[in-house]
């Protein structure tokens, strides 16, 4: 009986009598899970209804399971959702997933080269005339690039709704206790005010462009939706929509800051990025293996979705262990990333491992997930900062005053935190302004 209840749960620390783990995990979020890691092993339990996973066999199967034993489609506040409502959102998410996939993949991200390389170097400027703190920079960057892939002609706005929506879920970051949606709190109002008006604003966008005449080909992401077939609802199309503009927001440039980071760290690194690159006024090579080597090294040792939450759907299991239906599992890519018993020198930042065969199992490389709901925009993702960090190496010299003690902020997406940087333009490379088109 002793043995049968120990399977039930995973182990894990009790914390407060009252607070549980909460004040531990908030006051060092890593250092906590570090620890807590090294106690209990691969699988343990943070509360009753919420377990940690950092085996990546594990993880993996957790995420294989999506859509049919576990769900990741949530409302938020919600103390008792509703799994069977979550289910269908589910079922209708993937449907709209393969139809956008053409949209997002590699071809149709290499497409927009001309522009990504225009709007970093236009939103670049204000850093070439002094140091700046580089993430509302690389959050200006990449809104502007997601807004312009997914809308074109009418992402005028959007940028700036993009940043509303991120500021509006950063005081819900600072601490894993969440109040009830019903209590009438400043930081609740403005999260459902802002929700509204960008379901409003997208829906008004996805109909006025509707009502337009077809262009022969699509022009952007928003075109190329409303071109198919079969025909998807404006709800959709503006639901499928959001999502990739959430997801292609914060994210990279979370990523982006930690590029920049090692890029002011590493000169002789930016010398052969800037070679690889080739003419300075030019759009960098379509190949470029070492700035992609780059970004993998980057999204491993920094992966911006430094967790990924899933809840079960039904009664299931995890490893040796049962859950119950609402049980949320955290996998963390993070310490997965960085486990000597997958990676070599896991520590350490090394592009070169990604150039010279495989670098480790494959499961135990998670920056954009696995399974049924991998990152539908992965490889426009992967294509965006592939180009960025060769445009950087390629245009600028990065110099930082902090790279060094500027650690990694576990709160939201991991970027490090207050990183300021100062890029000067190379010589015989003059930056483009933000004309062009996808």
């Amino acid at each position: 009986m002793a043995q049968a209840e120990q399977r039930t749960r995973p182990p894990g620390p009790r914390g407060h009598w009252l607070m549980g783990n909460t004040p531990a995990y908030d006051d060092d979020r890593i250092g906590f899970l570090r620890r807590t890691h090294h106690e209990y092993g691969d699988v343990f339990a943070f509360d009753e209804r919420t377990v940690f996973v950092t085996a990546p066999e594990t993880a993996h199967d957790v995420l294989a399971r999506t859509n049919t034993d576990f769900l990741t489609e949530l409302a938020p506040f919600d103390a008792r959702p509703d799994l069977g409502d979550a289910a269908g959102q589910a079922a209708a998410w993937m449907s709209a997933r393969r139809t956008v996939w053409p949209g997002l993949n590699h071809t149709a991200a290499a497409s927009a080269d001309t522009r990504t390389v225009a709007l970093l170097d236009e939103l670049a400027r204000p850093a070439t005339a002094g140091e700046v703190d580089v993430l509302p920079l690389a959050r200006a960057f990449t809104a502007h690039a997601i807004a312009d892939y997914c809308f074109g002609r009418d992402a005028a706005g959007l940028p700036e709704l993009l940043a509303d929506n991120l500021d509006i879920t950063e005081p819900f970051t600072a601490s894993s206790y969440q109040f009830p949606a019903w209590l009438p709190l400043p930081r609740h109002r403005r999260l459902f005010r802002v929700h509204r008006h960008t379901v409003q604003t997208l829906t008004a966008l996805v109909r006025r462009r509707r009502a337009d005449p077809r262009p022969a080909a699509p022009a952007d992401l928003l075109d190329f939706l409303l071109d198919a077939d079969p025909a998807m609802s404006d709800s959709t199309v503006m639901a499928t929509l959001r999502g990739i503009l959430m997801g292609g927001h914060g994210i990279p440039a979370a990523a982006v800051v930690s590029i920049v980071r090692e890029l002011a760290m590493r000169p002789e690194l930016a010398a052969d990025l800037r070679d690889e690159a080739g003419p300075g006024d030019a759009v960098p090579k379509a190949r470029l293996p070492l700035a992609e080597a780059v970004v993998k090294e980057v999204l491993r040792l920094y992966p911006p979705v430094w967790l990924m939450t899933r809840t079960a759907y039904h009664p299931t299991t995890l490893a040796n262990w049962s859950l119950h239906p609402g049980d949320e599992v955290l996998l963390n890519p993070y310490l997965i990333h960085r486990d000597p018993r997958w990676w070599q020198r896991p520590d350490e930042f090394d592009p070169s491992r990604w150039l010279t065969g495989r670098p480790a199992p494959r499961t135990a490389y998670l920056p954009f997930g696995a399974g049924p709901r991998v990152c539908v925009g992965s490889a426009l993702a992967m294509r965006q900062l592939t180009l960025t960090t060769s445009r950087l190496a390629q245009a600028y010299t990065v110099a930082s005053s902090n790279a060094v003690t500027a650690a990694p902020r576990f709160l939201g997406r991991l970027a490090p935190a207050g990183l300021r940087a100062r890029l000067t333009p190379a010589r015989r490379c003059p930056v483009t302004g933000a004309g062009g088109s996808r």
